[in-house]
C-alpha cells in the first residue's frame, strides 16, 4: 500500500475516506523542518547553504512515516498545491532520504488537488509528477531573504533602539504603511466648507431632496462655500426665488458582479462583513477546505474550472430562473504573472450545497461558507440593470441651481444574491426618486428638515462640532463640514493596499498583520490599526538607515524576481548574492554608529513632527515644564519619546506624536505644596503627586480606573484617587475593610484576626470604591468567604470538552485569570482574542497545545503500550 502524506490529520481523515484501505494516509503536521534561530543557518560565505532542522514536534511524525515506509515502499506527497505545500513535500523527501527511509527503489511522486473531493483526489492520483524544484527554490530564496534580513537587522535594532523587538523583509514595509498613514492624519489640517440641500415635494405629495450645485450663475465646487456667512446667503438665495424642474434625464446603467474570491479579497470581505481578523478568517477557511467544502484557500487566482462554471450556471437556473443566467459564462482572468501559482479561485466544491445544507456546527464556518457560496453564485449571474435619474431644478434668472439624483433597480440580477461590502460611505446617488416631470414647479416640502438639523448639530462623532443653518420655512438646510484626514487602516484596507503595491503574497498577509501586533508595534482599536510609539521609532530608524529595504517599489520588485525564480527563469542564488552585497554593507555601516549618533539623526529627521511651531511663537524645543531645558528624542523599552535635557532635575516627557497628543502630561493643580500631575505611562493614564527626587524616588501615583476619561480629570478627582485605599470601617468580627483599584478592577479587602491571608471581593462598579457602605461590604465579603471559588474549594468547570489529544489525554476549554485557554495535561494554551471559547474545535485545540508545548519544550507523555499500539495502527491502516 502506498503511503500518502498530507499536512493535517483532518485532511488525512477526509482523503482516507476517498482512497479506501489500499492506501496508508498519514499527516506531517506542518512544515517538518525549519531554519534554527541561530547564527549560521544561512551561510552567505558558502553559496547560501542552509542548515535545516527537524522540529521537536515533527520528529515523531517523520518517524511514523518512516515506519510506514518499511512495510509500504512507495511514497505519495499530497501536500497543499502552493509554494508552501511544495516546500513541505521537498522537506519530507529530504528528511526521509537522510533517514534512509527512502531507498533507491522507493518510488516517490507528488500529487496536488485544488479541492478535497472524491473526483479531485482520484484524478490527482492518476496524474502524479515530481516535486517542482523551481517552486521549491523560490521558497528557499524567500526563507533565506527573511532570515538574512531578520537575523542581521534585528540585532542592530536591539543595540540602537532599546525595546525594539525585530524587523522583517515584509513586516517592516507593512508597518511603514501604518505609521505613515498615522503621520498623515496628525499633519492633516481640516478645512471648513458648507453644503446646502433643500426638500421639495411633487404634486402628488412625495418628497425628494436636492443639493445646491449653482449659485450666482456659477457652478459650485465642493469647498466653495467656506463659512457660515456664505452658507446663509446661499439659503436666502434659494428661498427667495421661484424654482422649477428644468430637466429630468433617465439613463440606463448596468452593474456587473465582483470576481470570485482569492485569498486577499476573502480576508477583506470577512473583515468588512463579520469583523473577522485575517488570521482567523484563514483558520476558518482551512477547516472548510479540509472538510472538503471549498477549494484551496491560499490562492491569487480568480479563474474557475469550466466544470465549476457549468455547475454554477445550473445552480443559478434551478434556484432563480433562466433570466438570471447570462448568455455566455463570465470569465475572470488571473492577474498573477506566475502561471504556476495561478490556482483556481476560492469556491464551494458542490454548488448545489448552500450554507443551510452544510453539516457544520461552527457558526463562523457557516458564515464564511455562506459568503463564499454567494460570491461564487453571484459571479456567474446576469448583470443588474438600473435606471439612473438626474433632476435639475433652477430659478428663472439662472442664479440658483439644485440637483437631485437617484436610481431605480429595473432588474436585480446578481444583486438578488450578493453585494460586495464597502470600506467607504455609500453614494447618495443610490437613493430612489419619486416620479418628477420636467416643467413642474419645485415647491418646498411642508415636511421640516429639523431632524437633520438636530442630528447635524448634536453629532458627536466628528472631532470638530458641526453647525447648521435652517431656513425660515424649515425646508432648506445648510450644513457645516470639515475635510477629514485619511482613515486609519483596518486589516481589510491594509491587505488591499499591500496587494495594490505588490508587497508580500496572499498566503502571507494574515501572518504579517498578526506579527506586527504581536511585536507590540501596532494595536487594534475598534478594528482600526494604530501604531505604538515603538512601531513609529522603528519605522523612522529603518527609513533613515535602511530606506531601500523598506521601500515599496524595492519590495514589490523583489516579489517579481521571486516569481521569476518559481517560473524557472532566474537562479535563486544569484538573486540572494545581489541582495546580500548591498544589504551587508548597510548593516556594517550602521553597526558602527553610536546610539547618540542614531538618536541625533532621528531627532533631526523627526524635527518638523516632534517640534511644530507653538501658537505663542516661543521656541518649540524649550521644555514647557522647566522653561530652560532643550527637548530631545530619547528611547526606552517601550519605544521612543521626547524628554527634557535637564533630566533628572526635570522629568518632563511626552510621546513623539507631539504636544497635546495622547499621553502628554498635564498639571492639574497643587495640594499641600505638591504639584498634582496627570501623565500617561506604559499601562495607560495615571495621576501622580509631585515629581521623583533623590529622597522620594517613587512618588504616590494612581492609575485611572476603567471608564474614567483623562480629558475629564481635574484636581478633585485626582486627589480622590490618590487618597486610596479607602477605609470603609471596622468589620463586626474585627479587622479594617478597605476598597481600592487593582490590576483586575475594583475590589474590597479584609482580613479576620484568625485568617492567614486577606480575602478579596470584586466590585462590579468602579464608583463602589468611593460609595459602598459597611452593610453591603460585609455582605459581599461574607458571600466571598462562603463561595471562595477556584483555588480554594473546587476546580474551574470546563467551558467545553474537546475530546482526546492524539497523544492521549483529554482537552478542555477553561476560563482563566487571563482569559479562556485550552488545557491538556500540563500544557495551557491561550485562545487568540478573535476566537470565542465556544468556537474552538478539536483540530484547533491540538494545534494550539502543540504550538505551546513546542515553545515550552514540554515532553508529551505517552506510555510505551500506547506508543506501540499507535505505531501498529498507523502502519497498518490510515490515520483517523
Amino acid at each position: 500500500m502506498p503511503v500518502v502524506v498530507v499536512e493535517s490529520p483532518a485532511k488525512a481523515k477526509t482523503i482516507n475516506k476517498y482512497l479506501g484501505p489500499d492506501y496508508t494516509v498519514l499527516a506531517s503536521y506542518g512544515h517538518v523542518r525549519d531554519l534554527p534561530p541561530k547564527d549560521g543557518s544561512v551561510d552567505p560565505e558558502h553559496d547560501f547553504s542552509m542548515k535545516w532542522e527537524v522540529g521537536n514536534d515533527s520528529r515523531k511524525h517523520v518517524k511514523a512515516i518512516a515506519e510506514a515506509l518499511k512495510e509500504d515502499n512507495a511514497l505519495i506527497l499530497a501536500t497543499d498545491p502552493d509554494r508552501e505545500g511544495e516546500a513541505i513535500s521537498w522537506h519530507l523527501q529530504e528528511a526521509l532520504t537522510k533517514r534512509r527511509s527512502i531507498k533507491k527503489d522507493t518510488p516517490v511522486s507528488r500529487v496536488t488537488f485544488n479541492a478535497i473531493t472524491k473526483d479531485a483526489v482520484t484524478e490527482a492520483m492518476q496524474n502524479p509528477r515530481q516535486v517542482d524544484m523551481p517552486l521549491v527554490e523560490a521558497y528557499l530564496a524567500r526563507r533565506a531573504l527573511d532570515y538574512l534580513v531578520g537575523f542581521n537587522l534585528s540585532p542592530v535594532l536591539w543595540r540602537k533602539l532599546p525595546g525594539a523587538k525585530s524587523a522583517g523583509r515584509v513586516q517592516s514595509v507593512c508597518l511603514r504603511l501604518i505609521v505613515e498613514r498615522e503621520m498623515e492624519i496628525e499633519a492633516f489640517k481640516p478645512v471648513e466648507y458648507w453644503s446646502v440641500r433643500a426638500l421639495f415635494e411633487t404634486p402628488r405629495g412625495q418628497t425628494y431632496e436636492a443639493r445646491l450645485v449653482t449659485l450666482a450663475g456659477k457652478k459650485l465646487d465642493k469647498h466653495d462655500l467656506a463659512n457660515a456667512t456664505q452658507a446663509e446667503l446661499a439659503v436666502q438665495a434659494i428661498t427667495s426665488r421661484a424654482l422649477s424642474v428644468t430637466s429630468v434625464e433617465a439613463k440606463p446603467a448596468a452593474r456587473n458582479p465582483s470576481a470570485p474570491f482569492m485569498t486577499s479579497t476573502l480576508q477583506q470581505e470577512a473583515s468588512r462583513k463579520f469583523g473577522m481578523g485575517a488570521r482567523h478568517a484563514m483558520q476558518v477557511a482551512q477547516r472548510l477546505y479540509e472538510a472538503g467544502y471549498i477549494t484551496y484557500m491560499r490562492t491569487d487566482g480568480i479563474d474557475m474550472a469550466p466544470e465549476a462554471v457549468a455547475a454554477t450556471r445550473d445552480a443559478i437556473a434551478d434556484r432563480y430562473g433562466a433570466e438570471y443566467v447570462p448568455d455566455s459564462p463570465r470569465m475572470y482572468k488571473n492577474k498573477a504573472k506566475n502561471a504556476q501559482e495561478a490556482h483556481e479561485c476560492i469556491r464551494p466544491t458542490d454548488m448545489s450545497r448552500d450554507a443551510k445544507a452544510l453539516k457544520v456546527t461552527d457558526e463562523d464556518q457557516r458564515k464564511l461558507y455562506d459568503l463564499i457560496w454567494k460570491r461564487t453564485i453571484a459571479c456567474q449571474m446576469a448583470a443588474a440593470r438600473l435606471e439612473r435619474t438626474t433632476v435639475e431644478i433652477g430659478s428663472d434668472d439662472g442664479q440658483v441651481g439644485l440637483r437631485a439624483t437617484g436610481q431605480v433597480v429595473m432588474f436585480d440580477g446578481f444583486m438578488r444574491v450578493y453585494e460586495e461590502g464597502r470600506d467607504d460611505v455609500a453614494d447618495e446617488d443610490e437613493k430612489r426618486l419619486p416620479q418628477i416631470t420636467q416643467g413642474d414647479p419645485a415647491r418646498f416640502a411642508k415636511t421640516s428638515l429639523k431632524d437633520q438639523f438636530a442630528k447635524a448639530t448634536s453629532d458627536s462623532g466628528d472631532k470638530i462640532a458641526k453647525q447648521a443653518i435652517l431656513s425660515e420655512n424649515e425646508s432648506v438646510l445648510a450644513l457645516q463640514h470639515h475635510t477629514q484626514p485619511p482613515p486609519r487602516y483596518t486589516e481589510a484596507t491594509l491587505v488591499k493596499r499591500m496587494e495594490e503595491l505588490g508587497i508580500g503574497r496572499p498566503s502571507t498577509y494574515a501572518s504579517i498583520v498578526t506579527t506586527i501586533q504581536d511585536r507590540e508595534y501596532v494595536r487594534k482599536d475598534k478594528n482600526r490599526l494604530i501604531p505604538e510609539e515603538k512601531g513609529r521609532i522603528v519605522t523612522i530608524f529603518l527609513l533613515n538607515f535602511f530606506r531601500q529595504y523598506v521601500g515599496y517599489e524595492f519590495t514589490a520588485n523583489l516579489e517579481k524576481e521571486l516569481d521569476d525564480v518559481s517560473a524557472g527563469e532566474r537562479d535563486y542564488k544569484d538573486l540572494l548574492g545581489k541582495f546580500w552585497r548591498d544589504f551587508s554593507a548597510a548593516i556594517g555601516e550602521t553597526s558602527e554608529l553610536r546610539i547618540s549618533e542614531v538618536l541625533d539623526k532621528l531627532d533631526e529627521a523627526l524635527a518638523p513632527q516632534l517640534y511644530p511651531p507653538r501658537e505663542d511663537g516661543s521656541d518649540p524645543r524649550i521644555c514647557p515644564k522647566c522653561g530652560t531645558g532643550q527637548l530631545h528624542l530619547k528611547t526606552s523599552r517601550t519605544g521612543g519619546f521626547v524628554g527634557c535635557g535637564n533630566y533628572p532635575e526635570c522629568t518632563y516627557t511626552r510621546p513623539i506624536a507631539g504636544e497635546g497628543a495622547e499621553g502628554d502630561e498635564r498639571l492639574l493643580g497643587e495640594d499641600a505644596g505638591d504639584e498634582i500631575w496627570l501623565k500617561s505611562g506604559r499601562f495607560g493614564p495615571y495621576v501622580q503627586r509631585g515629581e521623583p527626587t533623590p529622597e522620594n524616588k517613587k512618588p504616590p501615583r494612581a492609575s485611572l480606573p476603567r471608564g474614567w476619561s483623562k480629558d475629564d480629570m481635574d484636581l478633585e478627582k485626582a486627589l480622590t484617587l490618590l487618597s486610596l485605599p479607602r477605609q470603609i470601617g471596622e468589620h463586626p468580627e474585627g479587622g479594617m475593610i478597605s476598597a481600592n483599584f487593582g490590576r483586575f478592577g475594583p475590589y474590597l479587602m479584609h482580613q479576620l484576626p484568625e485568617e492567614a491571608k486577606p480575602v478579596y471581593a470584586n466590585l462590579k462598579d468602579p464608583n463602589d470604591v468611593f460609595e459602598i457602605g459597611m452593610n453591603r461590604a460585609v455582605e459581599l465579603l461574607a458571600e466571598k468567604r462562603a463561595n471562595p471559588g477556584r483555588g480554594r474549594r473546587a476546580a474551574a468547570k470546563p467551558l467545553k470538552e474537546l475530546g482526546e489529544h492524539p497523544d492521549g489525554g483529554a482537552m478542555q476549554v477553561l476560563d482563566g485569570r487571563y482569559g479562556p485557554y485550552v488545557k491538556w495535561e500540563k500544557v495551557n494554551a491561550t485562545i487568540p482574542k478573535d476566537i470565542k471559547p465556544e468556537d474552538v474545535t478539536q483540530e484547533m485545540a491540538i494545534e494550539l497545545v502543540n504550538e505551546r508545548a513546542a515553545k515550552k519544550g514540554t515532553k508529551k507523555k505517552a506510555t510505551s503500550k500506547k506508543a506501540t499500539s499507535k505505531k501498529k495502527a498507523t502502519t497498518k491502516k490510515a490515520t483517523t
